[in-house]
């Protein structure tokens, strides 16, 4: 199976002229790492998400150790 190389579009906006022109090596690079990058951001901010959800939910079940109602228990994690 062939993969073809990934395009750009340029566009000269005095014409409205449209050139579709191959990635250099360089700008496919460029575009691996950009995506790479990307993913590890989607990566941390997903972890984060969990973390946080989990660090309330705990939160929460100490709050009802001590004999606070989920509501007051809820209040207090806002």
């Amino acid at each position: 199976m062939a993969t073809e190389t990934p395009t750009k579009v340029i566009v000269d906006c005095s014409t409205g002229e449209e050139t579709i022109l191959p990635l250099t090596a360089d700008e496919i690079a460029q575009l691996e790492t950009d995506r790479a990058a990307a993913e590890a951001d989607r990566a941390a901010a997903e972890a984060a998400a969990t973390a946080k959800a989990e660090a309330k939910a705990s939160a929460l079940a100490k709050l009802a150790a001590l004999g606070l109602t989920e509501e007051e228990a809820a209040a207090l994690a806002g």
